[in-house]
C-alpha cells in the first residue's frame, strides 16, 4: 500500500548529456540531477540506444552506469567539475541549470521527459496514457481505445499490457499523489483490495467527480457468499470528504490498482 510522503522543497542542478553520433548526428542520452545538500547525483538515460547509434554502444551503455560509480567515489560537484572541464567533443554534457526540487526522483522523471525523446518501445520502455473515461471503456467494457501516447516509465517497472498512464487531477489524495499528477494503473486488483489505493468509477456520480483514486475500505459477513457490510473509498487528505458507498457493488466500479506517481 502506498504511503503519504513530505518533501522539502529546495535548489537542484541538472544537465543534459549529449553524443555526436555518425548515424544522427548529436542526440540526447540522459539526465544527470545534482542534489547540491546532499552532494548526490541521480541519473536517467534512454535504454533504446541500439536506434541512436552502432558506433561505441557498449561504451554508451557502460556510460551511466560509470558516471554512478564515480559520483559515489568523488560525490556528485567534483563529478561536475570533472565531467565540466574535460569532456568535450563525441560526448558532453549541457551547462547546468537550476531547479527547485520537492522529490528527486519525481524531478528527475519529469526532466527526463521534457528533455530526452527516446523511442517508443510499447509495454517494454513505454505505456500508453489514457484519459479515465478512455481506461473505463478499454478495461472494463473491453471498447477499441486509442491511446493518447506514450509515455517512457522508469525501469524499475515491470511493464504489461493491463497497465496505463492517467493524470489524476485534485488534492484529495495528497501528499501522496499530488494535483495534475501522472500516475501508473494496472487493470485488475488481484487478491485483497482492502487498504490499496485504487481507481473507482461511481456509476450514481456525473461529470469530473464520477472517478477517483481512493484507500479500498469495507467489511465483509463471513458468511458463504462474504457479502459487504459496507464500502468505503476513503481520501489521504482527511480535508476531503470519502466514498461511503452502497454495499451493493453495481453502484461502483474498481478500473485499476494505483502503481506509483510518475510526476
Amino acid at each position: 500500500m502506498a504511503t503519504a510522503e513530505t518533501f522539502e522543497t529546495r535548489l537542484g542542478k541538472y544537465c543534459v548529456v549529449e553524443a555526436d553520433t555518425p548515424e544522427q548526428g548529436t542526440v540526447k542520452l540522459g539526465i544527470l540531477l545534482q542534489d547540491p545538500q546532499a552532494d548526490s547525483l541521480r541519473l536517467r538515460f534512454r535504454r533504446d540506444l541500439e536506434s541512436v547509434a552502432n558506433e561505441d554502444l557498449d561504451v554508451l551503455r557502460a556510460l551511466a552506469g560509470d558516471l554512478a560509480q564515480k559520483a559515489q567515489e568523488l560525490g556528485a560537484e567534483k563529478l561536475f567539475e570533472y565531467l565540466e572541464g574535460t569532456l568535450s567533443g563525441a560526448i558532453r554534457i549541457t551547462d547546468r541549470e537550476e531547479v527547485l526540487v520537492s522529490d528527486f526522483d519525481r524531478a528527475l522523471d519529469r526532466l527526463y521527459r521534457k528533455h530526452v525523446p527516446s523511442k517508443v518501445l510499447e509495454f517494454r520502455t513505454h505505456l500508453p496514457k489514457y484519459s479515465l473515461r478512455a481506461a473505463a471503456g478499454k478495461f472494463l467494457e473491453n471498447q477499441e481505445v486509442t491511446a493518447e501516447g506514450w509515455i517512457e516509465v522508469p525501469e524499475n517497472l515491470r511493464l504489461g499490457p493491463d497497465m496505463f498512464v492517467a493524470e489524476i487531477a485534485g488534492h484529495s489524495m495528497e501528499p501522496t499523489i499530488p494535483d495534475c499528477s501522472l500516475c501508473v494503473f494496472r487493470h485488475g486488483v488481484t487478491g485483497s483490495r482492502q487498504g490499496r489505493l485504487v481507481l473507482a468509477e461511481n456509476l450514481e456520480t456525473g461529470g469530473n467527480n464520477r472517478y477517483a483514486v481512493k484507500r479500498y475500505q469495507s467489511d465483509k459477513t463471513d458468511s458463504e457468499e462474504w457479502r459487504h457490510n459496507w464500502i468505503r473509498l476513503e481520501s489521504l487528505n482527511r480535508e476531503y470528504p470519502d466514498w461511503n458507498l452502497d454495499a451493493n457493488e453495481e453502484k461502483y466500479r474498481i478500473i485499476a490498482e494505483f502503481i506509483r506517481v510518475l510526476d
